[in-house]
């Protein structure tokens, strides 16, 4: 406190003193209760510094971190000054002694609040000298910190490790946790709603099996209207085969002439009866109208003089086109047969580059020179004619392209490999075999023919049920023909064979395929189709029958398994007509299905 600040409260005092001691008695008590009651003008706030100066204490010890924390649990606070409380208590006495009139009662309070803005500014400078002295114990405990930490360095025995490292170390941990604090928010941020990998493969496995079912029940759905499909498409085609024969019948029960007696026929036939039984043993009615057309065309076919030329268009054929007339050579029915003979016996010798319309024409020329054409269409005319001669409509066949000259060859040479198998048993060449060497033969021969089809070929042969194994047989019987061509009816029988055996063939192939007669096929589906109803074909077989049924060359057929395969696609009917004018055989046996 200041000496001139107190000079004057004691001036102001005393001359106030003598004018208010009248009324001192009367304010005493009441100054005395309101000081009492009022408390201090001031009043000081409680604080006590836990700021000190630690003596001897290790910043890291476990006594260090005991005391600082009961330092810190200990309520802040600092005493009131001396001086403060020595002045407080001095003008409480004085004021008792005073005389509080009413005149007087302002000046002294000018005079007290003149004495609390002193007061305020003293304790204002207390407080900054408080805060001074703070400031400076934290640098005096801060300076022996560090002389602590330059002593530990000191000593790498008690801590062992660089306090620089250990600061910047801790620096690090510290960018390092609050990093790995912020992947942590962003990853909480990002994966709050992700569900656990075993649930989500869970879900995902009962979601794969779901969809497995889902598509095997679309699938069996699918197979399901198919097959509804097709019952309709089934039921429709019964419905209507079944209006059509109706129709039929009752246009058969309409229009129906009883059965025609051919014995009639004997009178007009040339030769009489006996030339007639001959004509029509072992034939049916179709057949006994193609013989008696054939007779009938025959007489007229020999008043013909000359054939009208058909010209040069493009549906005629190369060995026909010519303008005008040509002479029919009428030739016999022999003559024709033998001509024919030769063309095939010239035809076999060559190497089949030319086409055979051309290479027939060709034969003609060489032969009859400047007549080839009369030639040619006498021949074609009597071709045409005599369909049930097997020379002849078995050239009329190759001659118009309606079947492939490998099926003429294919026979022959079946009928001669028979022939030399039958001689290779007739030990003695004399000409005869007995029936089980006949048996045989035919089963080396024909491996796939059914027991039936076999005993069919005995009979034609000339076996019947009370033959035995040891009777013998004129083998090259067998294979003679008359003078017209004709063969005997065990070659005849092996024909009928090959031709019922090609058509079942061609229908196993169709049910294969499962398909109708106008529905186009693709070139693998006939592959496969072949393959699974004659597993034996061997490549180029194979490849042959895809070419004639394609119409493509066998350079052209594309690989199995190439893409191009997919867009060769043929009409089924087409297809199954072209396999029909080739040479088709089964070459080993369906493999047996597994009993149900």
């Amino acid at each position: 406190m200041r000496p001139s600040e107190g000079t004057t409260d004691d001036s102001f005092l005393t001359e106030t003193k003598n004018t208010q001691n009248r009324k001192l008695s009367q304010k005493r008590k009441t100054l005395s209760c309101q000081f009492s009651i009022g408390g201090q003008l001031s009043p000081w706030p409680t604080y006590t510094s836990g700021q000190t100066i630690l003596h001897n204490r290790k910043p890291c010890s476990y006594d260090f971190r005991k005391r600082a924390g009961s330092w810190q649990k200990q309520p802040l606070g600092i005493t009131k000054p001396r001086y403060l409380e020595q002045l407080e208590n001095y003008l409480r006495k004085e004021l008792l002694l005073l005389d509080l009139s009413t005149d007087s009662t302002q000046e002294l309070r000018l005079q007290v609040s003149k004495l609390r803005r002193n007061l305020a500014e003293e304790y204002l400078r207390y407080l900054s000298e408080r805060d001074a002295r703070k400031i400076l114990i934290a640098d005096l405990n801060e300076l022996r910190y560090q002389r602590e930490d330059k002593s530990l360095a000191q000593s790498p025995g008690i801590w062992g490790e660089d306090p620089v490292k250990l600061t910047l170390a801790l620096k690090m941990t510290r960018q390092d946790l609050t990093r790995t604090q912020m992947e942590l928010n962003t990853m909480k941020a990002n994966f709050g709603d992700v569900v656990p990998r075993r649930d989500f493969e869970m879900q995902e496995k009962t979601n794969k099996d779901l969809q497995e079912q889902l598509d095997s029940l679309k699938s069996d759905y699918k197979e399901v209207c198919k097959e509804h499909e097709i019952l309709l498409q089934l039921h429709m085609t019964t419905l209507k085969e079944r209006d059509r024969f109706h129709s039929e019948l009752q246009e058969i029960q309409r229009t129906s002439t009883p059965r025609p007696d051919w014995s009639k026929c004997e009178d007009v036939v040339a030769g009489g009866p006996d030339r007639w039984q001959m004509l029509a043993e072992g034939k049916n009615s179709d057949q006994l109208v193609d013989v008696l057309l054939e007779e009938i065309g025959e007489g007229l076919l020999q008043e013909k003089d000359f054939f009208p030329g058909l010209g040069y268009g493009e549906a005629i054929p190369p060995f026909l086109r010519f303008d005008g007339i040509v002479e029919n050579k009428k030739p016999t029915k022999k003559d024709v047969v033998n001509l024919l003979k030769d063309v095939w016996k010239q035809r076999l010798l060559e190497e089949q580059k030319e086409k055979f319309p051309d290479f027939f024409f060709s034969f003609l020329e060489h032969r009859f020179g400047p007549e080839a054409m009369a030639w040619a269409y006498t021949i074609f005319e009597n071709i045409k004619l005599f369909r049930s001669n097997e020379v002849m409509s078995q050239f009329y066949a190759v001659l118009m392209g309606k079947r492939s000259e490998s099926v003429y060859i294919k026979q022959k040479e079946t009928v001669a490999q028979l022939l030399k198998e039958m001689t290779n048993v007739d030990s003695q060449n004399e000409g005869l075999i007995t029936m089980e060497n006949l048996s045989t033969v035919l089963k080396n021969t024909f491996p796939f023919k059914k027991e039936e089809k076999i005993q069919e070929l005995m009979e034609a042969g000339g076996w019947h049920p009370n033959s035995s194994n040891a009777d013998l047989l004129n083998y090259r019987s067998l294979f003679i023909e008359d003078e017209e061509g004709q063969s005997m009816p065990f070659v005849q029988k092996l024909w009928e064979q090959y031709v019922d055996e090609k058509d079942e063939y061609l229908e196993e192939l169709k049910q294969e395929l499962g398909l109708e007669l106008d529905d186009e096929v693709t070139l693998p589906k006939v592959r496969e189709a072949l393959m699974n109803i004659d597993p034996s074909l061997d490549k180029q077989t194979l490849n042959g029958y895809l070419s004639w049924a394609f119409q493509l060359p066998m350079t052209e057929l594309p690989e199995e398994g190439e893409e191009k395969e997919e867009g060769i696609v043929v009409q089924l009917k087409i297809a199954l007509q072209r396999l029909q004018m080739t040479d088709i055989r089964r070459m080993g046996s369906r493999e047996q299905e597994p009993a149900s």
